[in-house]
């Protein structure tokens, strides 16, 4: 009796774990949508408006923009933008070094240093 108890299937909450949304808009990017949206807008109507005849061009173009500003935002911040901007990170190249220690205030340190090693070396033969 408990081994068929073991073998029942527990019922789980599909939506633990996952991300909320609205619809097929996700939830975290509702308000950077909102602001490219606007800017789009002022952008067109504010700083171009003057350089379209019909009012038809403005919102065309505000869409277009605003369109090319969301789906870049999209796949910048996605969930899974990992996958697409993990092909542009370079690998990176470890070599072994060292680098000396030069001191900006005595450039000429590094001179008389190697004067006096000469001629202690030099004395002492």
């Amino acid at each position: 009796m408990a081994d068929d108890r073991d073998k029942e299937f527990r019922p789980v909450n599909q939506i633990l774990g996952s991300q909320p949304s609205l619809g097929p808009i996700p939830a975290d990017q509702i308000f950077p949508w909102t602001i490219i949206a606007l800017l789009s807008y002022m952008i067109i109507n504010g700083f171009f408006g003057g350089a379209f005849r019909d009012e038809w061009q403005k919102w065309l173009w505000t869409i277009l923009i605003a369109g090319w500003g969301i789906g870049t935002w999209w796949i910048l911040t996605g969930g899974r933008s990992w996958r697409f901007l993990s092909k542009f990170i370079g690998v990176p190249t470890w070599t072994r070094g060292t680098a000396r220690y030069k001191s900006f205030l005595e450039s000429h340190y590094e001179r008389k240093n190697r004067k006096t090693k000469r001629r202690h070396r030099g004395s002492r033969k």
